[in-house]
């Protein structure tokens, strides 16, 4: 009745990502990275020399170290051993008695384990919100996205994808960065999210937009900053609305006068204010820039 024996399978790539009906992108302002469930007792259903396990962990690490280096949250699901019949419920009827209380099975595995200042969550279901104060820290810290890694694709990475949906939290499960019991599985989780929940992306397509250096020297560049100080995503702002109404404000505007500035464009405040659209202030910096050269 528990888990079954895994045998490996290739870890999806981009080209298996299936196509996402949203256009989201991961905001290191918004986001909270989760480490769902990456206990050795979950591992050992695996070989861990084969793929895909490698390259979960390799790939949850990349995403760890850039998480932090770019102050995104890092949190940890991790179910107890030896749980009360109450607490385990109907899981009992699934997948029997679980963790036994031995750290070799309930440790989160070596060289991924949490550090003193990431939020470990006590797991009791398969998703992450249930019975837990994962919805709250989302709120303290005005944070809605959630980049899930992990295990099980199918069961708890697609589950709390599910959840996330329902408390308005955009989802990004990352295809290589979680495994599950099959390929198949793997590839049914991945379809499921990017059609009805979240975004399916990849570590390196992670790892390119919580890395990214916003620089106001390009059109694409200036939606950016507008977007990251708005704290929304660029496809959210439309080239002719006008940024005042959005909640642009004074201290905002001047972050950009500022930032354009250390690119060489001589703007001020009340030149952004008369004219508050990405249309016009694209079309003032390339004509400051034409002069200035």
């Amino acid at each position: 009745m528990g888990l079954p024996a895994i045998k490996p399978y290739e870890m999806p790539t981009s080209k298996d990502v299936p196509a996402n009906r949203v256009s989201w992108e991961v905001d290191e302002a918004r986001a909270v990275f989760l480490i769902h469930d990456m206990q050795q007792y979950f591992l050992n259903a695996y070989d861990e020399t084969q793929a895909p396990i490698p390259e979960l962990i390799r790939n949850i690490i990349k995403l760890k170290e850039a998480c932090k280096e770019r102050g995104i949250p890092v949190v940890y699901t991790a179910q107890p051993g030896d749980q009360d019949p109450k607490d385990r419920a109907l899981l009992q009827d699934f997948w029997g008695d679980g963790l036994r209380e031995d750290e070799s099975v309930t440790k989160v595995i070596d060289g991924l384990e949490p550090d003193e200042e990431d939020l470990v969550l006590t797991k009791w279901r398969y998703s992450a919100f249930k019975r837990t104060s994962l919805q709250a820290f989302l709120q303290e810290t005005g944070r809605d996205q959630l980049i899930i890694s992990g295990v099980y694709a199918h069961i708890g990475c697609m589950v709390t994808a599910t959840e996330a949906f329902m408390e308005d939290v955009q989802s990004f499960l990352v295809a290589d960065a979680v495994a599950d019991f099959s390929e198949e599985k793997h590839k049914m989780a991945l379809d499921y999210v990017a059609t009805r929940c979240g975004f399916t992306t990849t570590t390196e397509q992670v790892l390119s937009q919580v890395q990214r250096e916003v620089s106001l020297d390009s059109y694409e560049g200036l939606r950016l900053k507008v977007a990251e100080l708005l704290e929304q995503s660029p496809e959210e702002l439309s080239n002719e609305e006008n940024l005042m109404h959005l909640g642009f404000d004074s201290i905002r505007m001047m972050s950009v006068v500022e930032e354009l500035r250390q690119v060489g464009v001589e703007i001020d405040f009340m030149t952004l204010a008369e004219q508050p659209t990405l249309t016009s202030w694209w079309a003032i910096v390339e004509e400051k820039s034409r002069q200035h050269v």
